[in-house]
């Protein structure tokens, strides 16, 4: 039997499912056990291989803490909304970089700072990293 493409909706849905719930440091067993369900359905979500219910996407809103639109927010092809383009919507890249094990640690690592000063210092770190040459 022919394995289906995850939607390209639920992969995105799902992606941001994860990114949220790793910002917040939370287990896909504990999400599961809040929301009733295994953690095994929640890899599925996470995945796109299952497809979220409007009930459950609600449910997850509210357990992480996000409206539910968050779960959309970067989706490619949503950028004509009344008025044409939506300005200043993060590019499809920034979100990917972002949503990987590394951007999520730079993220955390940027909230966790404390201080204006802290902050500061990680951008120019970051910044300084991303523009020196790779070592040959």
């Amino acid at each position: 039997m022919a394995r289906r493409e995850p939607n390209y909706i639920d992969l995105h849905v799902g992606t941001r499912i994860r990114m949220r719930r790793q910002l917040i440091n939370m287990s896909q067993e504990r999400l599961g056990e809040l929301l009733g369900i295994t953690f095994q359905q929640v890899q599925k979500y996470e995945k796109g291989a299952n497809r979220i219910s409007a009930s459950r996407l609600f449910y997850t809103a509210k357990t992480l803490g996000v409206p539910v639109h968050f779960f959309f927010e970067g989706l490619p092809g949503s950028e004509n909304e009344v008025g044409g383009m939506k300005e200043g919507a993060p590019s499809d890249e920034f979100l990917a970089a972002l949503m990987t094990p590394e951007g999520i640690q730079l993220a955390k690592a940027f909230r966790d700072a404390g201080s204006p000063h802290k902050r500061k210092l990680i951008a120019g770190l970051a910044r300084q990293v991303a523009e020196s040459k790779d070592p040959v």
